[in-house]
């Protein structure tokens, strides 16, 4: 069985890999996200910061140093406690990603709008449109993924730089309107204090969901050259970057517009397209726009690439069944896995879309990414607190202060992670059919716990019955 892991090409360096977090870990869709709620946002992104993604940061350094192998969460969570906590942490962590990729792709085809101007605009409310673009863009980015992660990981740095290139000019305009013109949105101290509303309180979840994504990268572990040195470094470096930017790019974004215009889908092509027009430079509004589409084409690539791998390794551990263990005879990538993920995403993309407006599916897709998504961090925290028992080898980077401090911080990262799942359950205000969305939301994430531990269960009896027979 190790064999065929073996074969896994190390494609990803120390460039490839901090390109790869930041087009996982940052989306210009969460600065949108972030200034439809106010000023208010700025003060959020930092309590986000502190109580989740600095301890999911140190948490991830740690434990890929200490066990770097291909899986990530999946082997971390195997290891501290046992083979239906690894399979579930696994399972839920790929699963979320069904709805999630749609969600990306909703938002990168409504952006996608703005690169044909006020001609396109009648497509913001064209359910064909949009379900359509997520298919093509899911199609695109799983067939480079099959020809293999040397391919792969082009979209995925592309998708990057795309990524970085729309928040510079987003900043860039903003400085100047607001120079020209002042601030759209009032920033004072009485807007920066959170409120305890409803709305906003659901909101802290999304902006800690945003932040999350530095647990992707270990996940394709044997596919790193010199994992255990690259990873920490990377991530330090892209953590930083992404920090700073969510949270410059949501000030300038208020400044460029008035928060009660800004729409979660397509605030900041909103933004950029009405800034530019004061300042008279309307040309760069359909780049801006085109770029921010490809970004959304590269972040789903990426996170196919990632998640796509546990099924890999949990077909190598015989949970799942053989076939996804195998790569593919002339590219070397898990297609298995790779192709199942896309098809049963394509399928995400017509359920959420299921009784309700674009807005509403696009908000039903995101709260089901949520829950589901923090599930396997639960995992991920818990066992950072488990493995504490165990000795770290010369080679593992420790946590800051040790032990204790190791503890501390998983311990607030899980309460962080438990909270947001709970709000996550909680519809917005301007969902029209309230109820329809929480069954939507908690259903179908409950069948989606339900279906893995039938997997798990089912597999683990074939892999004991196989063992028995060796």
């Amino acid at each position: 069985m190790m064999e065929e892991r073996g074969e896994l090409r190390r494609a990803l360096g120390f460039g490839d890999l901090v390109l790869f977090f930041v087009v996982t870990g940052f989306s210009i869709r969460w600065v949108a996200t972030a200034a439809a709620a106010g000023p208010s946002a700025l003060v959020i992104w930092l309590l986000a910061c502190a109580t989740f993604y600095v301890p999911l940061m140190f948490c991830v350094i740690e434990l890929s140093s200490r066990y770097p192998q291909e899986g990530g969460l999946y082997v971390w969570s195997r290891r501290a406690f046992g083979d239906f906590a690894g399979f579930m942490a696994g399972w839920t962590y790929w699963s979320c990603n069904l709805p999630y990729f749609p969600a990306l792709l909703y938002f990168t085809a409504g952006n996608a709008i703005f690169i044909g101007g006020t001609r396109w605009q009648h497509l913001s409310n064209s359910s064909a449109y949009f379900i359509s673009v997520s298919l093509i863009g899911l199609a695109v980015a799983t067939a480079l993924n099959v020809v293999g992660l040397d391919t792969g990981k082009w979209l995925h740095n592309l998708g990057a730089v795309a990524t970085w290139v729309p928040a510079l000019i987003l900043v860039s305009i903003g400085l100047f309107a607001w120079a020209r013109f002042g601030a759209a949105t009032p920033i004072t101290l009485a807007t920066l204090v959170p409120s305890v509303n409803l709305r906003d309180i659901i909101f802290w979840s999304t902006i800690a969901f945003a932040l999350a994504g530095v647990e992707s990268g270990p996940v394709m572990g044997d596919e790193i050259r010199d994992a255990r040195r690259n990873i920490p470094r990377a991530l330090l470096l892209a953590g930083g970057l992404i920090t700073v930017t969510y949270i410059l790019a949501t000030f300038c974004l208020l400044l460029a517009l008035p928060r009660e215009e800004v729409s979660e889908l397509q605030g900041a092509m909103q933004a950029v397209e009405k800034a530019a027009g004061r300042l008279e430079i309307e040309g760069i509004a359909p780049i801006a726009a085109a770029l921010i589409a490809f970004s959304g084409l590269g972040g789903t690539g990426a996170w196919l690439a990632a998640t796509s791998r546990l099924p890999f390794v949990a077909g190598i551990d015989r949970f799942l069944p053989t076939a996804f263990g195998r790569l593919h005879p002339r590219w070397g990538t898990p297609h298995v896995a790779l192709l199942l993920q896309a098809f049963v995403a394509a399928l995400f993309v017509f359920l959420g879309q299921a009784g309700t407006s674009v807005k509403g599916a696009y908000d039903a897709l995101v709260s089901m990414s949520v829950i589901s998504y923090f599930i396997p961090f639960l995992f991920l925290f818990g066992s950072m607190i488990r493995l504490q028992k165990e000795a770290a080898g010369p080679e593992a980077i420790r946590v800051p202060g040790g032990k204790p401090v190791a503890i501390v911080l998983a311990s607030l990262g899980f309460a962080t992670t438990a909270v947001s799942i709970m709000l996550s359950v909680i519809p917005p205000e301007n969902e029209p059919n309230k109820g329809l969305a929480v069954v939507k939301v908690v259903g179908l994430c409950t069948l989606l716990v339900a279906i893995g531990t039938a997997i798990f269960w089912r597999g683990n009896s074939r892999r004991k019955a196989e063992i028995r027979k060796s």
